[in-house]
């Protein structure tokens, strides 16, 4: 088997940047993409497998799919699921974005040597500190890592440093063209999020074979969500949802009253302790009804290959690694496959999601 290049992504949507990145990776590409919900607690803009079909015609060999609860996390915890996902795929390489020239094998490494004590540093923080804020605060002592607060690739890469500390996939970067929330375009290249804020105009920001995908797609957001989000805040017990505690509770109950969009709900409920992105990650878990108690699944779902993907699939079942390529009778995931189906009441155009969905192939003439 040749090298093996890893990518975690969510690919929302998916750009001419990603095609670079994709380029960049030698060897064989595997991609673990967050299904339909993403990190930052927001429905995908077009749905999972629109994108997964992207990135197979763009540069990807093999694309599975991060499960909801790992795609709906923090950077420590979103990395955890994916870099495992990465590992049992036979990954050696795992190639990301930065906005720096950051070592992240050596921070790996210094995990790796580190790691109690670091866990232990961290207990003696104050208890209403943010967990973000925490982390950043034990990456600054143990190694000297400075933050300037518009760096998430820099954070999400000191994440993986750290989910892949012990292993032996190696970590390898590519310098950011874009900055992650920039909405104005470059020359070459425009961020998922100025393409979500006006796609209609930076359709040259999509490479062309996947503008008529992203043409024909429902373009879902938040919106299209508000009024259940609403209804379940008002009628249900949110405290048996995920991360909410009894503070959460009741400020979440107090503000929706007066709030009239998820993003003045989430000014009216968020603090110094429970940031911005925390609370969009709650509002998310209390909308797809996310017990606090749940397992990730063990078996990986893969939503589409080429060739050289299928031989990577090959070896995973000779390797004894669980894969599931339909969705029928047995559940893969139950709490990604409800999460598919809420992302689903956005519009009737949305195609199903779930059940008896199989494998996009792409054949060799229409690879990048």
């Amino acid at each position: 088997m040749s090298k093996i290049t890893g990518i975690i992504a969510e690919f929302n949507p998916f750009h001419t940047g990603h095609a670079l990145l994709l380029s960049k990776a030698p060897g064989v590409r595997v991609v673990v993409m967050s299904g339909n919900w993403m990190q930052r607690g927001e429905p995908a803009f077009i749905d999972k497998w629109l994108r997964a079909e992207m990135a197979l015609k763009n540069g990807a060999d093999l694309v599975v799919e991060l499960p909801v609860m790992a795609s709906l996390q923090g950077a420590d915890f979103f990395a955890m699921g994916a870099v495992d996902i990465l590992e049992k795929l036979g990954v050696d390489t795992l190639l990301f974005g930065s906005e720096n020239d950051t070592d992240y094998q050596k921070i790996a490494e210094i995990y790796t040597e580190k790691a109690e004590e670091m866990a232990a540093y961290m207990q003696t923080l104050p208890e209403l500190m943010s967990y973000p804020l925490k982390m950043e605060k034990v990456w600054e002592k143990f190694a000297a890592v400075r933050f300037d607060g518009n760096t998430p690739n820099h954070i999400l890469g000191l994440a993986y440093a750290k989910a892949a500390a012990g292993t032996t996939i190696q970590l390898r970067t590519i310098k950011r063209e874009t900055g992650y929330n920039d909405t104005k375009v470059g020359k070459n290249f425009a961020s998922a999020t100025a393409l979500r804020t006006n796609l209609e105009d930076n359709l040259d920001f999509i490479p062309k074979n996947s503008q008529p995908l992203i043409e024909s797609a429902y373009n879902t957001t938040w919106d299209d969500f508000w009024e259940l989000l609403r209804y379940k805040i008002t009628a249900t017990d949110i405290s048996q949802i995920y991360q909410v505690n009894d503070e959460l509770s009741n400020r979440i109950k107090s503000a929706i009253k007066n709030a009239n969009t998820l993003s003045a709900l989430t000014e009216a409920v968020y603090t110094k302790r429970y940031t911005k992105g925390h609370i969009r990650r709650v509002l998310t878990y209390i909308l797809l009804d996310i017990p606090k108690k749940f397992a990730l699944p063990e078996s990986i779902h893969v939503l589409g290959f080429t060739k050289k993907g299928q031989e990577i699939l090959a070896q995973a079942r000779k390797n004894e690694i669980p894969l599931t390529t339909r969705i029928g009778q047995h559940p893969w995931d139950t709490h990604t496959q409800r999460a598919d189906a809420i992302y689903q009441l956005a519009s009737p155009s949305i195609p199903e999601q779930t059940y008896a969905r199989k494998p996009i192939i792409v054949p060799p003439q229409t690879e990048r």
